[in-house]
């Protein structure tokens, strides 16, 4: 790879992490938090639903295609070396569950690196099989996931009248509660938090998959080739997706599934053909905003955990509570927290670049997975004179 299309998967990755705390920073200024999410599904106003929808679901999907990108990049890198595959890779997926059941229980109750560490175990044996296997598996677990979020769909449309109203009282365990009593309810609720990945996993596989084939494809190429490609994804996503996703977005909570998982992977793939043109033809020393969405790409892991950590900090009791003390500025005030956050990573990653070529997180998840294998070399001797 040249160092042009490097740059270009960074400032991808830099796109898809502000992108997804577009998302969460909506849970974490809702006084009711995560369990604010789900009242949430009841039409919140106009405005704020157009707010929702510029990044619900969408940037999920293109980090989740940007991972099936990096986990190519991994084979390519094991295949270079000859090493077994997967081999240590294994060891890499269970590195990235373990960091995000840290990041579950700690600080946010919709990680989604446990759902990435568990699709990579099961892409990463499908990885190298012919295209022909591959595009089976797309179309395969593509129509399944399809199906069944259309009978979701028309099961809770059906089951609308009959459903329970909202539960009576207000939640203060995110306005009023404590760090230690949220950490309780995140282990208490377990397995209703992690529903999620239900739907993260079978989708996970879809977009590694595609994420693989496309950067064989040479979408991030500057060539007429690769061109081509991102104009034709850009042409299905933003031309298609946007519209049908919009209608949904406003189509009320019995759509929520199909706005979430179902239409927002084609949004994502015209974003990652946008993005992609769009820092090809730009030409010279960067700018800043470049350089700062390069940077947080570079330090992806980090700039995800600790944005999530922040954004806590900021809205929940146990820090400023600005959740509960600027609820009557809502929607107004969440973009621009949203905003003061990005601007902090992109600034903070920018000057922790400055001395080290990964993330802190990064730094601590390489050494975790060299670890074992310079224990398995054993000590290197000294050669003999």
């Amino acid at each position: 790879m040249t160092n042009q299309r490097i740059d270009v998967l960074d400032v991808l990755r830099g796109v898809a992490i502000m992108g997804t705390l577009g998302t969460n920073i909506w849970i974490f200024t809702d006084p009711g938090g995560p369990a604010g999410v789900l009242d949430a599904l009841a039409q919140p106003g106009a405005v704020e639903t157009f707010l929702r929808f510029l990044t619900n679901g969408k940037f999920l999907a293109l980090l989740t295609l940007l991972f099936g990108v990096g986990l190519e990049l991994q084979y390519r890198s094991a295949r270079r070396r000859g090493a077994p595959w997967p081999g240590w890779y294994l060891w890499r997926a269970a590195l990235l569950f373990a960091e995000g059941l840290i990041h579950y229980f700690l600080i946010f109750e919709f990680d989604v690196l446990m759902g990435y560490a568990v699709t990579s175990m099961i892409v990463a044996c499908l990885i190298g099989r012919s295209d022909r296997v591959v595009r089976a598996w797309i179309i395969g677990v593509g129509v399944v996931f399809a199906v069944v979020i259309g009978l979701l769909t028309a099961a809770l449309s059906a089951g609308r009248d009959t459903a329970a109203g909202p539960a009576s009282g207000e939640d203060t365990l995110f306005s009023a509660g404590s760090y230690a009593e949220q950490v309780a309810a995140r282990a208490e609720l377990f397995v209703l938090y992690r529903l999620e990945a239900v739907f993260i996993v079978p989708l996970g596989i879809v977009l590694f998959l595609l994420g693989s084939r496309l950067m064989r494809a040479g979408v991030f190429e500057r060539s007429e080739r690769g061109a081509a490609l991102r104009r034709k994804i850009m042409i299905v996503g933003l031309g298609a997706g946007v519209p049908l996703n919009l209608l949904t977005s406003y189509a009320g909570e019995d759509w929520f599934l199909v706005d979430r998982y179902l239409l927002p992977p084609l949004v994502a793939l015209g974003l990652l053909g946008l993005v992609a043109t769009l820092a090809h033809r730009v030409s010279g020393a960067p700018g800043p905003v470049r350089r700062g969405l390069t940077a947080v790409g570079r330090t992806a892991l980090s700039c995800y955990v600790f944005q999530n950590l922040v954004g806590a900090a900021l809205c929940y009791g146990w820090g400023l509570g600005l959740a509960a003390r600027l609820d009557g500025l809502r929607p107004w005030w969440v973009p621009v927290a949203w905003a003061g956050v990005c601007l902090l990573f992109m600034t903070l990653a920018s000057l922790w670049l400055r001395r080290f070529d990964r993330g802190p997180l990064e730094l601590l998840w390489q050494w975790a997975y060299q670890a074992p294998q310079r224990s398995r070399r054993g000590p290197e001797r000294a050669p003999l004179r």
